[in-house]
């Protein structure tokens, strides 16, 4: 039965079936890690078998045309449980991979296929030595968990397990299922839906679980929850699937997309991550209905479902596409392509964001570049347990905005913030990026003190400070307390009146070339976070999407800060342009 696994990975790699790339490095990995010598794993055909058989066998469909028939597996499904639970570990048969990453379009039975392995983690889940079933071992007192990030979503995949263990004789003989959870009625353990909202969270010993649709996950929470009991089982497994979605700067599943992709392309080793994505190529024609396959592996076969699924991706091209609405175009990006979409939200960034990027230089061309200059500092002082930052801003002779910030955080609350943000606060500290202060809360008089070592070492002159009033009464006494004046603390009123035209005017600036920066990538996070508020004039500020969110762009405020102030004395271009590819033209 595993055969069909086989086939289907032959068959991707040798360019006989169409894919997109990062399937076949998938398949390419698997083919590979089959002919490795001195490898810590092996592939067993009889856990293979197993979990094909227990599929083909004893679990049925609770939902459409095919209700209560068994699930015959497509060869694409066998090619990716074959890989999670087929490799072992040569010393004790404990799995190989501890995760699980499965990415394709809506409609292609994800949530059928997750149904069946949580039966399968509670009735057969095993471990024994490579080809040695007599000494089997299942799984004692088994606990699955059906994870998302609402409780409705969590429920959907338990509620079809629940529904496919009723009729099964096999599988309901060894099961009771109950009102909001199923247990083992011999071995114990449980079958129950997680989510954000549930209680007493903490202290897990799960043996598999299955995270559902993780682009819609805000936060990281349930993950490095589950995670983090990770090794009280003998072998451990979190399975996520998804689709694309929407927020592709801070999605979760966005950053594990991310992750895999680099796995992938052999960026990043890790033996224990089992990923494989089905997309379009970014290269590809959506409108070419052949090329739907890559993200839509049910269209290589031919079923009721499957020519019903084939001719709903073709309604909604045709909906999306002729009603020229953007947001139907990307909804079907998004479900039907599996593409990751960043303009789903009134982002500040939209569009530019690899602009902006293309724009930095190195930390030691920009300290050259600035040595000596005189410009305007921005300050956006926030809660003192967040993040908090401070800027600065100058013009170059030759027109151009150099821009600079850098970020604070209370050391005892970066992991918590890390987990909570999904950044490397402390690796991005590491890199000088930002600071950690000590203790629980910021320390200003620390950043005070940073700032004027950093003005002192680019031997910068700061004109004036500009700053937000909230938090920074205090602060900017202790400035003149350090030798400026009072005439350089200029407040900055946080209204749409004063900071709607250096708004502009930076995103104006990156179109046109005409900024430059030392690349930091939390500045260039914070940017990628903002979204823009319009009022009833066009007047816009930057924002967060709502006031507790984790995504910041306190960075990003200090800039525009500090260039209210740098706007006014702003240098013209000179009459010699200026290009940013070649340098001074010589005309």
């Amino acid at each position: 039965m595993p055969q069909r696994g086989f086939d289907y990975a032959r068959q991707v790699v040798n360019r006989d079936l169409i894919s997109c790339e990062l399937e076949y490095l998938a398949c390419l990995r698997f083919l590979e890690d089959l002919e490795k010598e001195n490898f810590p794993y092996v592939f067993d055909i009889t856990r293979a078998e197993k979990i094909i058989e227990f599929f083909e066998k004893y679990c049925r469909h609770v939902k459409g045309i095919f209700e209560g028939e068994t699930i015959e597996l497509h060869p694409f499904q066998v090619f990716d449980l074959i890989n999670i639970f087929g490799w072992v570990k040569k010393t004790n048969g404990a799995r190989r991979f501890t995760r699980a990453f499965i990415e394709e379009a809506r409609g292609n039975a994800k949530s059928a296929v997750m149904s069946g392995v949580a039966l399968y983690g509670m009735t057969a889940d095993c471990i024994y030595p490579p080809n040695q079933p007599k000494l089997v071992k299942y799984e004692a007192n088994p606990h699955v968990e059906c994870c998302a990030y609402d409780r409705e979503q969590a429920r959907i995949i338990w509620k079809d397990a629940c529904e496919m263990a009723k009729i099964s004789t096999e599988i309901s003989s060894r099961l009771e299922v109950k009102k909001t959870y199923v247990i083992h009625k011999t071995r114990g353990g449980h079958l129950k839906a997680l989510s954000k909202d549930t209680k007493n969270k903490d202290g897990k010993s799960i043996s598999i679980a299955i995270a559902d649709e993780i682009h819609v996950w805000k936060t990281s929470e349930i993950m490095d929850i589950i995670l983090s009991g990770f090794g009280k089982r003998s072998q451990n497994l979190f399975c996520a699937i998804t689709t694309a979605g929407q927020d592709a700067e801070n999605s979760v599943g966005k950053k594990e997309h991310d992750i895999c992709a680099k796995i992938l392309n052999g960026d990043i080793v890790d033996e224990t991550y089992f990923c494989v994505i089905r997309q379009l190529d970014i290269k590809d024609d959506p409108h070419d209905s052949s090329l739907w396959v890559k993200a839509n592996p049910m269209l290589r076969y031919d079923n009721l479902y499957i020519d019903d699924l084939r001719s709903t991706i073709q309604q909604n091209h045709d909906i999306a596409y002729g009603s020229g609405d953007p947001s139907k175009i990307r909804e079907f990006l998004i479900k039907r392509c599996c593409l990751w979409q960043v303009d789903a939200e009134n982002k500040y960034m939209s569009g530019i964001m690899d602009k902006w990027k293309a724009l930095a230089i190195s930390k030691e061309e920009f300290k050259e570049l600035t040595k000596n200059k005189s410009g305007w500092a921005g300050l956006d002082l926030s809660k003192s347990t967040d993040l908090t930052a401070d800027a600065f801003t100058c013009w170059l002779d030759d027109g151009r905005l150099a821009v600079t910030a850098h970020g604070y955080m209370p050391e005892q609350r970066a992991t918590q913030h890390e987990h909570s943000d999904r950044v490397p606060y402390k690796q991005w500290a590491s890199d000088g990026w930002c600071t950690l202060t000590e203790g629980s809360v910021t320390d200003y008089i620390y950043i005070k003190n940073n700032f004027i070592e950093r003005e002192f070492e680019y031997n910068w002159t700061v004109k004036e400070f500009c700053f937000d009033p909230y938090n920074a009464t205090h602060f900017t006494q202790d400035l003149t307390r350090s030798g400026y004046t009072e005439e350089q603390m200029v407040e900055i009123r946080q209204g749409v009146q004063t900071l709607s035209e250096p708004t502009k005017k930076l995103r104006e600036l990156i179109l046109q070339g005409k900024v430059v920066h030392d690349g930091s990538p939390l500045l260039t996070w914070c940017l990628s976070n903002a979204i823009e508020i319009i009022d009833n004039n066009g007047n816009i500020k930057l924002s967060k999407k709502h006031k507790d969110d984790s995504q910041r762009i306190d960075l990003a405020a200090a800039v525009i800060n500090a260039l209210v102030r740098a706007m006014v004395n702003e240098v013209k271009e000179p009459s010699c342009p200026y290009n940013t590819d070649r340098g001074i033209l010589m005309l």
